[in-house]
Order: C-alpha cells, then sequence, then structure tokens
C-alpha cells in the first residue's frame, strides 16, 4: 500500500526498476541514466518526506506497514518473557507486558498492540485497551518498582476503548489510578510515542522521567478526525484540524510537551524497521543510563514538577 504523497516515488522507483532489468537483458549501458534517476529519487524523497503536512504525518503514523510495538521489542531485545493478565477481570491483548533485555540491560517493557490483518485487530482491540489493559500495565510497573527493573512504554493507541462494557468496568479510574501511581514511580521511566498518541488511552501509560516521539508520530488530546466531527460535523475538515492541533513531534517537542524526538529513516519507520529500531534502542539505553545517575527522589521531583509546569493557567 502506497499513500497518495509516496505515489511519485513509486512510479520512479517502478521505472528504475523497469530500467535496470532492461540493463541486464540487453547490452546497453545506461549506468549514467540509472544514477541520474538515483539521484532524482533521493532529492524527491528529501523534498516530500521533509515537508509533509501535518495531516500526512499522522497518515505515515498509520501505515499498515510501520512497526508495532511487539516488532520493536522483538528486534531491540535478545529475550522477551511476556506477563498476561491483571488478576481481576482478564488478559488484555490490546497491551501488552514483560521483562526483556536489551544488550544487559534488564527492563520492563509495555505498550499498545495493534493488529495487521482483521483477525488479529479483533483480537487486539485495534490497539485500544479496555480497563483491564491499564491495570495489566500498572501490576507489571509495581513489579519493575519491587526489583527496581527500568520501565519503557511503548504508546501507539488511537485512544482507550469507548465501549459501554469498557466504562462499566471503570475506564477513566483505571487511566486516572495510572496517572497518579506512575507520578511517584521509584524506577526510571521512559515513555515512546511510536505511532498514534491519542487521548487518555496513551496518557494511561505516557508519565515518564523522558517522554520521545518517533519522528512520524502524533501526540493528542484528540484525532483530527473525532475534532473535525465535534467542530464541523464531518470528518471532511480532518486535515485543518490536524495544523490546528499541532500533534507533530516537531510541534510537541517545541511546546515542551515531550523531551526528545527520535529520527527515522528516510521515508519513515515502516522502509526499515532495523534502522529504525537501532534508533529506539539507542534512545532508550541512553536515557536509562542517565536517569540512573539520579536517587529516586530526585526524578519523582522532576517528573512531577515537569508535567505540573505544562499548560498555560493562572
Amino acid at each position: 500500500m502506497h499513500l497518495d504523497f509516496e505515489k511519485p516515488i513509486v512510479e520512479l522507483e517502478n521505472k528504475l526498476s523497469d530500467m535496470k532489468q532492461l540493463a541486464q537483458q540487453s547490452d546497453v549501458d545506461v549506468s549514467d541514466a540509472v544514477k541520474k534517476l538515483e539521484d532524482k529519487i533521493l532529492k524527491l524523497k528529501k523534498d516530500t518526506f521533509e515537508n509533509l503536512t501535518r495531516w500526512q504525518r499522522v497518515q505515515l503514523s498509520r501505515h499498515p506497514d510501520r512497526p508495532y510495538c511487539l516488532d520493536y521489542i522483538y528486534e531491540i531485545s535478545n529475550e522477551f518473557i511476556e506477563l498476561h493478565g491483571d488478576r481481576a477481570v482478564k488478559d488484555d491483548k490490546a497491551m501488552v507486558g514483560g521483562l526483556v533485555d536489551i544488550d544487559g540491560q534488564s527492563v520492563m517493557v509495555i505498550g499498545h498492540q495493534k493488529g495487521r490483518n482483521t483477525k488479529q485487530r479483533q483480537i487486539r482491540n485495534f490497539g485500544m485497551a479496555n480497563p483491564d489493559g491499564y491495570r495489566k500495565a500498572l501490576r507489571l510497573m509495581k513489579m519493575a518498582e519491587k526489583f527496581n527493573v527500568p520501565i519503557v512504554t511503548l504508546i501507539d493507541t488511537p485512544g482507550a476503548y469507548p465501549g459501554i462494557e469498557a466504562e462499566e468496568r471503570g475506564q477513566g479510574e483505571a487511566i486516572a489510578r495510572n496517572l497518579k501511581e506512575m507520578m511517584t514511580l521509584k524506577v526510571p521511566v521512559v515513555c515512546v510515542i511510536i505511532g498514534e498518541g491519542a487521548s487518555g488511552g496513551a496518557l494511561g501509560i505516557g508519565i515518564g522521567d523522558r517522554v520521545l516521539m518517533m519522528e512520524n508520530s502524533w501526540y493528542s488530546v484528540i484525532s483530527p478526525e473525532n475534532c473535525s466531527a465535534i467542530l464541523w460535523r464531518t470528518w471532511d475538515y480532518k486535515e485543518q484540524a490536524a495544523e490546528a492541533l499541532k500533534l507533530t513531534a516537531t510541534d510537541m517537542l517545541g511546546n515542551k510537551l515531550v523531551d526528545g524526538v527520535i529520527r527515522e529513516p528516510l521515508g519513515g519507520a515502516h522502509l526499515d524497521m532495523k534502522a529504525s529500531a537501532t534508533e529506539l534502542k539507542k534512545a532508550i539505553l541512553t536515557n536509562i543510563k542517565e536517569l540512573n545517575k539520579l536517587k529516586p527522589d530526585e526524578r519523582i521531583s522532576q517528573r512531577i514538577e515537569k508535567f505540573g509546569s505544562m499548560g498555560a493557567y493562572q
């Protein structure tokens, strides 16, 4: 699948492929033409992806081939022991977590997981966690605190599940409790938005000493479509809504709502998952190393001060 703004690049890449195939099948030397076309493709890619609109960034964050939470976990870790259940109701498949070994560093990783096909999406509930998922996340965080293991959360959700059963089991309370408890965790906490970071669904595992965003992710109180639906009673103004929300990684960093941006390969993480995972791994280990130098009380004080200073109020 290719997004609308990727099509001119794809057309040139197909032309390049045909040219190389022609060269193999005949004795014609087309090396100069190939080089010129490769340079043209590279320039077009840079021009395209360095000047994406906010809505195009949102589209890229939802690319069906984009790496999900478990893709990154298996790529960056030497070993992963998944832990299940909230010890109250059930095991929410939209929220995954467990202990991983990243180059000798033990980490408790927790994150939203989406599905690739229809069956997986139903099982994972499209990455929309129920209260059971947030309670599972908190259980794993408390386990990590008990054994003095740093916590990493990988955020990628269109929002917490808005169904009746979720509200009946206390969706709002579960997220609110996570906000409170994460604020005073004694171990280092690094949060990374790897795709979509929407509303309380993202914030429920998003309180950390360091909050980072992948280059083509977004973070906002509401999605552009829902914002458009509320303001204009239609999804037709989602592009204008995205511009007004200022939800990209660059916007968030500029407004001091996140602490850093993790670069992705040119064209997006889906084009080179290994390179993207390498950058993510580097950012996680660097931040954990820095945070380990601080005493627990210092980390907690800085965490509270950071989130308490956000926003404009009198």
